[in-house]
């Protein structure tokens, strides 16, 4: 495993500066929404709820699609032990990419949409995406060379790109007048595409997370054991049929529904007995050095468990019936996004980005409070959104129902938790990539302007 190099990496190394950005942009998003949920009407002249769920959606949903190319293009070549086939290509795509994202979040302040669920903007902003997305997929495939003997994480970076584009394909099929007509065959195609597109992003980040692993522990056994292989092809089941859980509730063949019943969830089982079993065979001193890193991979082992204790009962179709459409739904959605995936890329940008040219030391507090601000304030957050769908899952399927808007005076003090501890996680969250921001962009243009950068390796939680 070759050491890392930031000069040769720097052009991958923007996708993750750039993804930190966004996921600072996604949780302004996300308080100010949540703050419109106390106060109806809230900028409702410029910039109403309707406008701010996809400014905060798109948001995150870039914030891990950028930090996942990122953490591809680094590890790859830090595998590889050579160049990225083309630093050119890198580059393009990023610009690509920047620009999508700078025009998609312009479009919905504007109030110009035309999409659906994750991609709310016109579909003519998707064009860009998967131009850049084909340019990703070439760049990998030249520069991995061949994929004979290679460790599992390899693959799964391979298969999580040829899904991803697929998937976001199909999920635009509703243009086309034979799905868009049929009720039912829309909604399952739409469901089943973005269920199966978090699984190909998932096999970006666990893969990226397993090369983390491996390099932080100094050996290939994660990555060519078989319990990493049977993540893979269990990772890969899911995403090919995990998505069915998603339409208990649409008239469709009963048979689909029993599948992705039998296989729901078994992907984060596997992968959390990975993390759990390295952690146990880490020594101290390997821990020390990278113990930033380290301690996101331990928070987000964490909240795998919570994440599929949740999962698996709102996958028993009889409980799914009360949770769908709750705040139950978008708590499993938070802890996945937040307390999985975010968790374990930000390992992946401390890994990568904490070799610059400036200490990390006087930022050590800073980190140490923001680390279990997010945590705590998370867990805050998730309870409350789950006592908010169990109130809205016994209205919902009430007998004699109060009117809607009573139903949502209830809901109120869950309301301010979610509120209070949103804006604390995000404090949390700012503290943490803070100095990631500051240190990366000064020492990026100082390497611009003198062509010279002597990095300094250090964690700021040791």
């Amino acid at each position: 495993m070759a050491p890392s190099n930031s000069k040769q990496e720097a052009p991958s190394r923007l996708f993750i500066i750039a993804a930190l950005l966004l996921l600072g942009t996604g949780m302004f998003w996300g308080v100010t929404g949540g703050l419109q949920y106390l106060i109806p009407g809230f900028l409702k002249s410029y910039l109403p709820f309707q406008k701010i769920r996809p400014l905060h959606v798109s948001s995150v949903v870039f914030w891990i699609i950028f930090s996942s190319t990122g953490a591809v293009f680094t590890y790859l070549q830090q595998h590889t032990g050579k160049k990225i086939y083309s630093q050119l290509l890198i580059k393009i795509q990023l610009i690509i990419f920047s620009l999508s994202v700078i025009a998609i979040l312009i479009s919905y302040c504007a109030g110009i949409f035309g999409g659906r669920e994750y991609w709310e903007f016109h579909p003519i902003l998707a064009l860009p995406i998967v131009a850049g997305w084909i340019l990703f997929l070439i760049n990998f495939i030249k520069s991995a060379r061949s994929f004979r003997n290679q460790p599992v994480y390899v693959w799964m970076w391979f298969t999580g790109m040829l899904f991803f584009l697929f998937t976001f394909l199909e999920s635009y099929l509703w243009i086309f007048p034979y799905f868009r007509n049929n009720v039912v065959n829309d909604m399952t195609v739409q469901w089943k595409s973005y269920g199966a597109m978090v699984g190909s992003w998932n096999m970006l980040i666990y893969g990226s997370s397993i090369f983390l692993m491996d390099k932080i522990s100094n050996s290939k056994n994660y990555s060519h054991s078989s319990m990493a292989f049977l993540l893979y092809f269990i990772g890969l089941f899911n995403l090919m049929f995990n998505w069915g859980h998603h339409i208990y509730t649409l008239p469709t063949h009963n048979y689909i529904k029993h599948i992705s019943y039998a296989i729901s969830m078994t992907e984060l089982f596997i992968l959390g007995r990975i993390i759990f079993n390295w952690r146990a065979s880490v020594s101290a001193a390997k821990k020390n050095f990278h113990k930033t890193a380290y301690r996101f991979l331990v928070a987000a082992d964490a909240w795998i468990f919570l994440t599929l204790l949740l999962a698996i009962i709102m996958s028993v179709p009889g409980i799914n019936l009360y949770t769908h459409g709750t705040h139950i739904t978008v708590a499993h959605t938070m802890g996945a996004t937040i307390g999985i995936n975010s968790f374990l890329l930000l390992a992946i940008a401390f890994d990568i980005l904490n070799d610059t040219c400036l200490s990390f030391e006087p930022y050590k507090k800073l980190f140490n409070r923001g680390y279990w601000l997010a945590n705590i304030s998370l867990f805050v957050f998730w309870i409350s959104l789950i006592g908010a769908g169990v109130v809205k899952a016994k209205w919902q399927l009430s007998t004699s129902q109060i009117p809607f808007s009573s139903m949502m005076l209830q809901l109120r003090p869950f309301f301010i938790v979610f509120f209070i501890s949103g804006v604390v996680m995000m404090t949390g969250f700012l503290c943490i990539i803070y100095p990631l921001l500051k240190n990366n962009v000064l020492c990026y243009f100082k390497f611009k302007t003198t062509g010279k950068i002597q990095t300094h390796y250090y964690s700021p939680a040791a």
